[in-house]
């Protein structure tokens, strides 16, 4: 039977591929080190367990509102009031089965054939597809590594077309870590107000920051780019869910509202049990955050440091996330490989070290590395590495 040309436009999950890859040599028994996963290394902390552990005791098993339990959304809405500011109502939010399936869903409802969405690159890799699952256009602009891979505003500007209809912001970013300041979105913000674009403003690392940079939300800065804005964020990074499956998008009401009429029609509802489970999330205290921020953020001390002695690696140090994002072209070369990609295969196959080939972010002269494992882990990986480019070299 043949499938439908939407999936067969589809491009893999390079992450999910080598993550994959990474899992099947280990269970033959390979000691692998993966640098791949997208995912805290923590568990979920136990005061939320509980609440999931109360919520299925109570009966709480059921059924919800398509949109997400009141009581989540409420807590939704009060952490945006108190983390940027932002005043929403219920009907301005949605809980979805994951920050993933928000921006989905987001896509299905805003795109028509044929309509433009910019993806500043590196991206991450599941922006292209489902803007091609809605039968849009990416329109991928490459942000250039001189500039921390961040779109400026004659980029912007250059790739605006009569077929434009939305930006997305990652900030942030997967796979760089880099976040834009305040300045810097402002004069995307004017640019998506002139246009009239709608900025889809992925904020899902927002916790995770490393220096004395504020998060900020471009919907922060006016009543117009609130107006024009939607926000995607949730719990999986901040909180270490990511197997729970519950992000959330705020927004104008009609978005939301059509994007709720078409969670109705496909997964129902987010997984009740989950979402008492964000409940506690959102209102319990963030020590537990802070105490992973703590880790995450002496392990990028030490990865990034440990990189730089590599030879022919480059890699500015992000704000944020949990990934660097090195530039290793040189050292493919002084290894004799043809690509990047050539490389990341050889070091999985040789030295067990599992990495992302940046192509799957669109920049292929780089890799992703993961840093959400053991400080232990991550220095034996990276004398894996150096030792693997040694060997090549000689």
């Amino acid at each position: 039977m043949k499938l439908a040309e939407r999936v067969q436009s589809l491009t893999p999950s390079t992450t999910l591929a080598i993550t994959a890859k990474a899992k099947a040599l280990k269970a033959e028994g390979h000691d692998v080190i993966g640098l791949g996963a997208g995912e805290p290394d923590f568990n979920t902390p136990s005061y939320i367990l509980d609440a999931a552990k109360k919520a299925m005791d109570d009966g709480l098993t059921k059924y919800t509102p398509a949109g997400g339990i009141p009581e989540l959304k409420v807590s939704i809405t009060d952490k945006l009031k108190r983390d940027q500011a932002l005043t929403y109502s219920n009907e301005q939010i949605i809980v979805t089965t994951g920050a993933k399936h928000a921006l989905f869903t987001l896509f299905q409802v805003i795109l028509n054939p044929g309509d433009e969405v910019i993806v500043p690159a590196p991206y991450w890799v599941s922006y292209p597809e489902q803007i091609k699952l809605a039968q849009g256009n990416p329109v991928i602009v490459p942000a250039e590594e001189a500039n921390h891979f961040k779109l400026t505003p004659e980029q912007l500007k250059a790739a605006i077309t009569d077929q434009t209809k939305a930006v997305i912001i990652n900030s942030p970013s997967n796979p760089t870590g880099m976040m834009y300041s305040e300045e810097e979105l402002k004069a995307l913000g004017d640019i998506c107000l002139e246009h009239g674009l709608l900025i889809v403003s992925d904020e899902i690392y927002e916790k995770l920051i490393y220096t004395e940079e504020k998060h900020v939300s471009i919907a922060q800065l006016s009543d117009e780019l609130y107006n024009q804005t939607v926000i995607i964020n949730g719990v999986s990074k901040s909180h270490s869910m990511t197997g729970w499956r519950i992000g959330f998008a705020a927004g104008p009401k009609e978005i939301i509202k059509g994007m709720t009429n078409m969670a109705s029609h496909s997964t129902s509802n987010p997984t009740s049990i989950a979402q008492y489970a964000a409940l506690a999330a959102y209102k319990g205290s963030e020590e537990k955050v802070v105490e992973m921020k703590k880790a995450f953020k002496e392990r990028l001390d030490v990865l990034h440091e440990l990189l730089l002695e590599i030879p022919g690696v480059k890699c500015a140090k992000p704000s944020g996330a949990f990934y660097l994002f090195p530039n290793v072209q040189e050292t493919a070369s002084l290894c004799g490989f043809s690509s990047v990609d050539d490389m990341v295969k050889a070091l999985l196959d040789e030295e067990k070290v599992a990495l992302v080939p940046g192509s799957g972010f669109g920049s292929p002269e780089n890799v992703r590395l993961s840093y959400a494992t053991s400080l232990e882990q991550l220095e034996e990986a990276a004398g894996r590495i150096k030792r693997f480019v040694e060997k090549h070299q000689s």
